[in-house]
Formats: structure tokens, C-alpha cells, sequence
């Protein structure tokens, strides 16, 4: 009789993962799936206050999980927050400004350049540096945008980081490949967050997200959780530089 495949196992119980921008909105719901699975979850976040409540919710489900204030955009502050490697490293730390591109300002677009593509870049960096030194695998992901593959109105700056942060996973899967560091990124949609309630709010943007998705309802941040299950654990041990795109459908045409 011929053995049988068996599909490989999500479970990330011994591991340790770190998630940033993890007090509130999708990185919070990236926690909870990590601690859900099995790691324990280092939440990152700037809010000290909002981080400390999100940490003690997790606590109260059982889950293994401790905060750790942290602006990603402080250098030596991201270094010393990998004293010790993690297994798993979540980025879902963010910033959007919008506006028109003509009302750019150079304050707008350094600071959104500096969290979602100077910050993503030397916590990915800090993180296989970490691995590699210890001479251990593991995964990095990205929660990038949709964005980073369309474009769209008055996101002429966000849509340029996310376009960055897409070349630069491809480049660092290549680099780190060989030794056993993926790299992925997650692409949501439109996702109902505090943060993103006003958007939904517009009665002009909404009739945009809902044409544009052409599933019949916009993203919820339970959504992201399975992917990042997934890309986290060995279900995805042969993938890395490439997007898992959950934008129901927005950029299939």
C-alpha cells in the first residue's frame, strides 16, 4: 500500500514571534493568530498605553503573549529588540498620508517613507541578521497593500512605498534563500479598521472599494489571520519572494 501525503503542520507551539504596529487594527489581529497557533507573541507598538490593554486581552484568552514599546523608525531601538533572534517577525507597522500628488508635502512623504520603507527594511535586515548569526530559519512577512501592485487616488506616496517594499522582499528572499529565511508579503484589500472607518465612512470611497472588489463585501482584519498562519508556518516551507495577494479580487483585472 502506498503512503499517503500528509499536509504539514501549522502549528508554531516553541516559537517565538514578534509583531509591530500590534496594539490595534491588522497587526493585532497577526498577534492573535500567531498566539493562536501555538508562539509566543512579543506585540509591538509606539502606544504604550493602547499596546499594554491589547497584551492583557491575549492574556485574559490564555495566550502567550508580552509587550515591547517600540518605534520602528528608531534604528538603535530596533536593533536592541533582537538581543535575542525571533522565529517569526510580523510587520504591520504603518503610515498613510494621502493627498493629491501636486499637494505633496516633503514632510508627508519622508515620514510615510520612513516607517513603511526605511523601518520595514533594516527590521527585516535586523531580523535575518539575528537568524543568520544563530545559524536558524525563519520567516518574515510584510503586510504590504494591494497598493503595492495598483495604483490608486490620492495615494501617490503610499502606493510608492508599498511598490518598494515588494522589490525589497524579492531581493532579500534571493539573498537569504540559502539560509532558510523566507520572506513574503501580505496584500489586503481595503480592511475595516478604526483607522480605516473614515474611508468606509465616504459615501464616494466606499462606492469605489465596493466596485473594485469584486467579492461582494469589503475585508476584515480575520481575513489576514489565516495567511499569516500560514506564511509563519511549515505549510509554507517553499515559499518566498512573492505576495499572497487578499484583495478579493481587486487586482485580477
Amino acid at each position: 500500500m502506498s503512503t499517503l501525503p500528509r499536509t504539514p503542520s501549522l502549528d508554531l507551539s516553541g516559537k517565538r514571534a514578534l509583531v509591530t504596529g500590534a496594539s490595534s487594527g491588522i497587526g493585532l489581529g497577526c498577534a492573535v493568530a500567531l498566539a493562536e497557533a501555538g508562539a509566543h507573541v512579543v506585540c509591538a507598538a509606539r502606544r504604550a498605553d493602547v499596546l499594554n490593554d491589547a497584551v492583557s486581552a491575549m492574556a485574559a484568552e490564555g495566550f502567550s503573549a508580552e509587550a515591547m514599546p517600540l518605534d520602528q523608525t528608531d534604528i538603535p531601538a530596533l536593533y536592541a529588540a533582537f538581543e535575542q533572534p525571533f522565529d517569526v517577525v510580523v510587520n504591520s507597522a504603518g503610515l498613510a498620508r494621502h493627498s493629491a500628488a501636486v499637494d505633496t508635502t516633503p514632510d508627508d512623504y519622508n515620514a510615510v517613507f520612513d516607517i513603511n520603507v526605511k523601518g520595514a527594511y533594516f527590521l527585516s535586515s535586523t531580523a535575518a541578521r539575528a537568524l543568520i548569526t544563530t545559524g536558524r530559519p525563519g520567516s518574515i512577512i510584510h503586510i504590504s497593500s494591494q497598493m503595492g501592485h495598483v495604483g490608486g487616488v490620492e495615494r501617490a506616496v503610499y502606493c510608492a512605498t508599498k511598490h518598494a517594499v515588494e522589490g525589497m522582499v524579492k531581493a532579500m528572499a534571493i539573498e537569504w534563500g540559502k539560509s532558510g529565511i523566507r520572506i513574503n508579503t501580505i496584500c489586503p484589500t481595503f480592511i475595516r479598521t478604526p483607522l480605516s472607518q473614515p474611508t468606509f465612512d465616504n459615501p464616494e470611497r466606499f462606492a469605489w472599494i465596493m466596485d473594485k472588489i469584486k467579492l461582494p463585501r469589503a475585508g476584515e482584519v480575520s481575513d489576514i489571520m489565516g495567511a499569516v498562519q500560514f506564511l509563519a508556518s511549515d505549510a509554507s516551507a517553499m515559499v518566498t519572494g512573492t505576495s499572497m495577494m487578499i484583495d478579493g479580487g481587486w487586482t485580477a483585472d
